[in-house]
């Protein structure tokens, strides 16, 4: 039975505990700092989530970031920052939300197409970004930031009515065209008639896809041993280019899902409001989540759970904004709070080889004096 590293085990814990803390300390120090009560926002909060409908709603965002978080955590393990996301995830649902409302099938057909459309458009926009880091060492963080303002520009121009987009009479909104009931994903009603989207399961089941192959596979030995040293890979025989767009391709793909929720569970089209930023928010979520689909999975929930219960911030006299400075906080708390823990870790390592050196040569000293 496999011994366990208390030491590594506490050292990953500290990280995101010392992260949320802090955040939560420095929230209420600026709250309080801008003449605002520090507690009742956050008590707020609470009691909105106490609602049923709120902790739906929160459900129902945290399998949104959860997709997203995943696709950026794949990338994270092979040390490639894919800060993409954002624009492969909108780009894949306008498409497949085109292509969906164009054709009509079967059910489970018409929704395994629009699935996979979502997941080779995202997979295409990141393979840009792989092929131009495989083949010319350009930066993925460079050129992925270029492509997510290409996607933007790009899908502005195809939601125009001349193109792809459809404007209902008497609206201002652009469209994509409604897809037909049969590319519906089936959702679960709970209480109230309130669903949770049924494509929330399949991101949490993906999370265990995920940890499978990235934990008991050789082609996630691969990629963890790549992004850990690419020349030691490549030196035990791993292809380190074909390693890089493989991520890229997955990180890609599995981004395009990150609208599949939405698209398929309330919205049934594409149009000018759908959510932006979900990408850069995945950013945190895997930051803080360590790229562990359990630990992104209660990031998520935690970030959906701001996003969601802050906005009854704004009937009892508050800027719902708080909301927003809370999770900035957490994204520098991240980075801080994970460097400090990393610090500590090389220090404790350090002395842990001390004392067994020590301890060692005390042993050989008394079998000398004994001799």
């Amino acid at each position: 039975m496999k011994k366990i590293d208390k030491d590594r085990l506490l050292l990953a814990a500290a990280g995101p505990a010392l992260a949320l803390v802090s955040a939560f300390a420095l929230t209420m120090i600026v709250l309080a700092a801008s003449g605002v009560n520090p507690v009742e926002p956050l008590q707020i909060m609470v009691e909105q989530a106490s609602y049923e409908d709120v902790q739906i709603l929160i459900l129902n965002q945290a399998g949104i970031y959860y997709l997203a978080a995943l696709a950026v955590a794949i990338g994270f393990r092979m040390n490639l920052f894919n800060i993409g996301v954002d624009g492969q995830y909108r780009l894949a649902a306008m498409v497949s939300a085109v292509i969906g409302a164009a054709v009509t099938l079967p059910g489970p057909l018409h929704i395994l197409m629009i699935v996979a459309v979502a997941m080779l458009t995202g997979a295409f926009w990141a393979g840009i970004a792989g092929v131009l880091k495989a083949k010319r060492g350009v930066s993925e963080v460079v050129s992925t930031i270029m492509l997510n303002a290409i996607a933007t520009a790009l899908i502005a121009w195809l939601l125009l009515p001349t193109n792809l987009g459809v404007q209902e009479e008497g609206s201002n909104d652009l469209t994509t065209g409604k897809i037909a009931e049969s590319g519906w994903f089936p959702a679960l009603t709970v209480g109230d008639g309130l669903e949770i989207y049924g494509f929330t399961f399949v991101a949490f089941a993906l999370g265990i896809v995920y940890w499978f192959v990235l934990n008991r596979t050789r082609f996630g030995f691969d990629l963890r041993a790549t992004g850990a040293s690419e020349s030691a890979a490549q030196a035990s025989g791993v292809d380190a280019k074909k390693m890089i767009m493989t991520s890229m391709l997955i990180s890609g793909a599995v981004a395009g899902l990150t609208g599949m929720p939405l698209l398929l569970g309330e919205s049934h089209t594409y149009n000018l409001s759908f959510p932006l930023g979900v990408g850069f928010t995945g950013i945190t979520i895997a930051l803080l989540g360590r790229n562990h689909p359990v630990g992104i999975f209660f990031s998520a929930l935690l970030i959906a759970f701001i996003d969601k219960a802050s906005a009854g911030l704004d009937t009892a006299g508050y800027a719902r904004e708080i909301g927003t400075i809370m999770q900035g906080l957490i994204v520098i708390a991240v980075v801080v709070s994970y460097e400090l823990v990393r610090r500590y870790g090389i220090r404790r390592q350090q002395q842990k080889v001390g004392e067994e050196l020590a301890a060692g040569h005390a042993i050989k000293t008394d079998k000398e004096v004994k001799a």
